[in-house]
């Protein structure tokens, strides 16, 4: 098959023929249909993650169709539209039996701690609990999403943030995480205020449901202009970059007894943010993390998505092809497309 392989971090990445995989006797092979860019890629690509072996195939928000299946699949067959979460369970630790497949003990992240789906095909793990069928509305580009950035943001914001109607919610960062958030937190009813440095990105923000933006490079005190634009502060904020200065933003905006939501991942440098810690306690604040959605939540978003509700649809920006995913990955810490670049050109 045809995959992007990285031999050395930070190295660039090239596009090699590579041997097919196989299915493991409880997974299964997947032709990938369409794969997004995302920012964890770029940090994987960099070194930041642990888990990563070189060489690497990188890829985790992914949809496709069942091309092999191992001999104890018993869900699924060959030919089957679906996607799969990028955090994927091993349905025998604590956590799975739990329900929490998204903190297993023992994950499986395609792209991660296995090679992903910037390739042809690419091999899932503990298929029966793992995948999930995609409706035929939903197309594949709009699908590869869901394996991150917008079931991230759908359990940041229903299962974390608990986000209920007339609530105030606060998203900085409007890369596909943060606009991702935007569009489900209106759709429930809540006011958002997004917050970015981009007037393009705060412009999709407002056509999302956005009722206030700030552009961040031009207010003085980023907080302080949520709170006055809130009456008080935000019930529930997000970091969507994962950045020490979106994080303190986020934490400092909040009125008392607020959320702040970190989704946005904080890693190697960023790794321990300075915390307005004072105001946590006076407050009672909470502070929340939000890794991924498990496959069994997926049913309550794809609903929404299916009555119209939620239209992540709008989200897909510019389809590449798989050789151009590289300079996009390349570039994805100092340029971020309008809306999530996706790859359906193999």
């Amino acid at each position: 098959m045809k995959a992007v392989l990285y031999e050395a971090f930070c190295e660039p990445p090239k596009l090699v023929t590579v041997p097919d995989p196989e299915p493991e006797r409880h997974g299964v092979v997947l032709k990938v249909e369409a794969t997004g860019v995302c920012r964890s890629d770029w940090h994987g690509w960099v070194g930041h993650d642990g888990d990563i072996e070189l060489p690497h195939v990188p890829g985790h928000e992914l949809a496709g169709t069942v091309a092999e299946i191992g001999r104890d699949v018993t869900r699924w067959k060959i030919g089957d539209r679906v996607t799969v979460p990028f955090v994927g369970g091993c349905g025998t630790c604590p956590e799975c039996h739990a329900g929490h497949q998204q903190v297993c003990e023992n994950q499986f992240q395609p792209g991660f701690t296995h090679w992903g789906s910037f390739a042809e095909l690419v091999s899932i793990h503990k298929a029966d609990l793992n995948l999930v069928a995609l409706p035929e509305q939903v197309s594949f580009a709009t699908a590869a999403s869901f394996g991150c950035r917008f079931a991230t943001s759908f359990r940041a914001v229903v299962d974390q943030g608990k986000v209920s109607a007339g609530q105030w919610v606060s998203v900085h960062g409007c890369g596909g995480v943060g606009l991702s958030a935007i569009m489900i937190a209106e759709a429930i009813g809540a006011n958002v205020v997004a917050i970015d440095i981009s007037d393009e990105k705060l412009a999709l923000a407002r056509k999302l449901g956005a009722v206030h933006t700030i552009n961040a490079a031009t207010v003085a005190d980023v907080p302080e202009a949520v709170i006055e634009l809130t009456n008080g502060g935000a019930h529930v904020s997000l970091d969507a970059l994962g950045h020490p200065t979106t994080c303190f933003n986020s934490i400092k905006n909040l009125r008392k007894r607020g959320k702040h939501v970190q989704v946005g991942l904080m890693l190697a440098e960023h790794a321990t943010p300075a915390v307005p810690m004072a105001k946590v306690i006076a407050d009672e604040l909470e502070i929340l993390g939000s890794h991924g959605m498990q496959a069994h939540r997926y049913d309550a978003m794809l609903a929404m998505v299916i009555s119209g509700k939620l239209s992540p649809d709008l989200l897909v920006g510019k389809e590449i092809s798989l050789e151009e995913s590289i300079e996009a990955l390349m570039q994805m810490d100092s340029f971020q497309a309008l809306g999530a670049t996706v790859v359906t050109r193999f």
